[in-house]
């Protein structure tokens, strides 16, 4: 398509390049409602059936099983104790999960086993008498299962990870001993390969939860499901973002900030920013070193995602009511900000798992002491929930959308069972992923915005929120 320039000479190439956007932290308004000149409009936060701002109210389900709006449906793909294609049982403890565009139009999950000690369910495991590890399920376009098969094996308490850009799932050991603790590199085309069973020993020792990847460097970032637990950055010697590049080992550090007394996360408050510094940590014993160089200490880490410059992660039982925090982390600016705190149960207790819809909005798997839900967070800073699993004592993890961004795929840890969810989702949408990163935490305002901004926005192919952004960072668009 031909660039077409607006009169004042920019395009929306030169506004995304003003400033650069994937370093400019932009502010946006959290109301959902926007002052256009002498009018108020109110966005699709209001509408229910929308999708930007949830999906309306949860269908009790008839089977007792997992509750959905209105117009959503759900398949159970794989369960606990099934048959993999090779005829071996399917373990249980499903946890945190990954999916990867196959061919033929077929979606590859690569799925966490979070499995202690006994006998290892693989061929070719890591340690034979460890029960954790990976295995991958081949779901076809009409969401039927193809093929299921071990991808490693042979680990401990493999709860999370995260996917690498390049097509691998990074499985992480929720556990530290003298030979376990790693995080491994899963290869869902190359099952139990050599690197499948090899410590990436650099990216640390220490009770692993998830991980991210920052694609513009390669840098890693992980979070410790530990008490109290540190934020990690993982800089490879290898940056060429290949299979088998992390491997070639690299240096670990912990998050600090410089001239404070106290490391604790704790006193931290919506909004608030910090110019962090990154240690450099022994990786056999990256805790000890961390304690000593006076890291931040959270409460304890879970999920970690990656989208549009912005690194987020979830602390699930911190702030005043215990209720649990999200945080995102600017690579760019090298800033920390807590950006929600949970004050009431109805809205958020104990978030684990998290990932970034194909619309933008920040999703999160509770693992609280009631009903557990899917929930989600927009840029507007509306609430929202999108599943409640019905059967008590077993959270929901592992949610991961496909490539297409058609079905959502998420677990249910004990028994264990995958579920396929489709319905009337929103389409992707690159603008409101930007919008979710740099929007202002919890503020309650409206941005002003012209008419005549509006016209210009929308011939730029921008949202009024994002217009309204560059507008408040000095970037003249009108």
């Amino acid at each position: 398509m031909e660039n077409q320039t607006s009169k004042n000479g920019l395009n929306r190439r030169d506004f995304l390049k003003a400033g650069g956007m994937s370093t400019l932290a932009l502010t946006l308004g959290s109301t959902g409602v926007l002052a256009l000149g002498s009018k108020v409009l109110a966005d699709t936060t209001n509408n229910p059936t929308s999708g930007f701002g949830g999906y309306g109210p949860l269908v009790p389900d008839p089977n007792g099983i997992i509750d959905l709006p209105e117009g959503f449906h759900y398949k159970i793909i794989s369960k606990e104790g099934g048959l993999m294609t090779d005829g071996r049982k399917i373990p249980g403890a499903f946890d945190g999960m990954a999916a990867f565009e196959g061919p033929n139009n077929t979606t590859i999950l690569v799925r966490n086993h979070e499995l202690g000690g006994g006998t290892a369910f693989g061929s070719n495991p890591y340690d034979a008498a460890a029960q954790g590890g990976t295995t991958a399920v081949v779901v076809g376009p009409n969401r039927e299962v193809i093929e299921e098969y071990v991808t490693s094996s042979g680990t401990i308490r493999n709860c999370a990870g995260g996917a690498t850009p390049w097509g691998t799932w990074l499985t992480c050991e929720e556990t530290r001993s003298a030979t376990h603790g790693y995080v491994f590199e899963v290869d869902p085309t190359q099952p139990e390969n050599d690197m499948s069973r090899t410590p990436i020993k650099d990216m640390g020792r220490f009770s692993h939860e998830a991980c991210a990847i920052d694609p513009a460097t390669g840098y890693v970032y992980l979070t410790e499901d530990s008490s109290p637990s540190y934020l990690y950055r993982f800089i490879p010697n290898d940056l060429s973002q290949k299979p088998g590049a992390l491997q070639k080992g690299g240096k670990l550090y912990a998050a600090a900030i410089e001239a404070v007394t106290d490391p604790s996360a704790s006193t931290f408050k919506t909004g608030q920013k910090f110019q962090i510094v990154w240690k450099e940590l022994d990786p056999h014993l990256c805790r000890e070193d961390a304690a000593k160089h006076n890291c931040i200490q959270f409460s304890r880490l879970e999920g970690a995602f990656f989208q549009a410059g912005v690194f987020w992660f979830d602390d699930t039982s911190a702030g005043e009511k215990n209720l649990g925090r999200i945080y995102r982390y600017f690579p760019a600016t090298n800033t920390l900000e807590l950006f929600y705190e949970g004050t009431d149960a109805h809205d958020m207790e104990y978030p684990d798992n998290i990932c970034m819809t194909p619309w933008g909005d920040l999703w999160y798997a509770e693992d609280g002491s009631g009903q557990d839900r899917l929930m989600g967070i927009t840029p507007e800073g509306k609430v929202y929930p999108f599943a409640a699993n019905r059967q008590s004592g077993s959270e929901l993890a592992g949610p991961v959308f496909s490539p297409d961004g058609n079905t959502l795929f998420v677990n249910i840890q004990g028994p264990g069972q995958t579920f396929a969810i489709w319905g009337p989702f929103q389409r992707r949408n690159s603008a409101r992923a930007r919008e979710m990163s740099y929007a202002v935490p919890s503020k309650h305002f409206a941005p002003q915005v012209s008419d005549k901004l509006a016209r210009v926005a929308e011939s730029q192919g921008m949202s009024i929120l994002e217009a309204a952004a560059f507008e408040r960072h000095g970037v003249k668009m009108i």
